[in-house]
């Protein structure tokens, strides 16, 4: 009996010798899908593939996400053409803006020195007609010389498109004249310009000067008398 004792005491040593040896050795868990290098003595871990996680969004959400890139890139492609328009239609513009005062400002040049052209004969007359005078002394010749001066002058004038504004005998315009005195008249001839004391002159629709002139005025009784006939 304590034979028997002794071998089933000295199975159970064993058997719980075994069991300790077993939970002395060491313990590997693997918690991803990674493989360790358990040679590595750092304990780094080595990763020798790499599985690609597959996307969570649903395909209609990726689609519609391609979309909105591929719309976002045709607009700022446009917005790009556009400012390159602008830049270009503003530097033709510019460039026509430049053209076009160069060439208002060549034909206001060509006009001044057309109207001076024109201008230089008068004044060759009057010098003939003031050395004339002083030579003969004769006035008769001295005002022929104005008068040929002033026709040449009025002539290249008109030639420069300047017109006389038409006074004398023509009814009173403050839009054309310039009342100077009145003088007393007859009720038929009231608001007549009677008498011009300076020319007026017009460049087409534009008034150069309004012309100084003098205008009749039927007198208070005269005008009552006409009213009445």
């Amino acid at each position: 009996m304590d034979l028997f004792r002794r071998r089933k005491r000295n199975e159970m040593q064993e058997n719980k010798g075994q069991e300790n040896a077993s939970n002395d050795g060491p313990e590997i868990r693997v918690t991803d899908r990674r493989r360790i290098n358990l040679d590595n003595p750092s304990g780094e871990q080595v990763e020798n593939e790499r599985i690609d996680e597959p996307s969570l969004k649903p395909s209609y959400v990726e689609e519609l996400e391609a979309r909105t890139r591929a719309a976002e890139q045709k607009v700022a492609d446009v917005q790009s053409r556009f400012d390159q328009l602008r830049a270009q239609l503003q530097r033709e513009t510019d460039e026509t803006r430049q053209r076009l005062n160069k060439a208002a400002d060549e034909r206001a040049h060509r006009e001044a020195a057309d109207l001076i052209t024109r201008l230089l004969p008068v004044l060759d007359n009057l010098n003939r007609a003031l050395e004339a005078a002083e030579a003969t002394g004769n006035v008769d010749a001295l005002l022929d010389g104005v008068r040929g001066t002033a026709s040449g002058f009025e002539s290249a004038l008109a030639a420069a498109g300047v017109e006389p504004v038409v006074s004398t005998g023509a009814p009173f315009d403050p839009e054309l004249h310039e009342a100077v005195d009145t003088t007393d008249v007859d009720p038929d001839r009231d608001g007549t310009i009677t008498a011009e004391y300076s020319r007026g002159y017009r460049f087409g629709d534009r008034l150069l000067r309004p012309a100084r002139v003098q205008v009749g005025r039927a007198g208070d009784h005269a005008r009552r008398s006409a009213e009445q006939v």
